[in-house]
């Protein structure tokens, strides 16, 4: 699921950087990008997980903690 993930984001964003700590289980996930520099950091998390919202649908993923970073 990691390389999904990251293959999602990277065709999304282009300067993301992805990491990812935990399992499957508890899954945590670091995104930073230049994207975020004018947002909130609701609307950066809502940024990213609108891009996973297929996954969350189908059942692929069910959590994810997430931390958005601006570089």
């Amino acid at each position: 699921m990691k390389e999904t993930i990251e293959q999602i984001l990277i065709e999304n964003i282009p300067d993301v950087i992805c990491k990812f700590y935990g399992d499957s289980c508890n899954l945590r996930l670091e995104v930073s990008s230049k994207i975020f520099t004018d947002m909130s950091l609701i609307d950066q998390h809502k940024t990213v997980m609108r891009l996973l919202q297929n996954k969350f649908k189908t059942g692929e993923l069910h959590a994810l903690s997430l931390k958005t970073k601006i570089l």
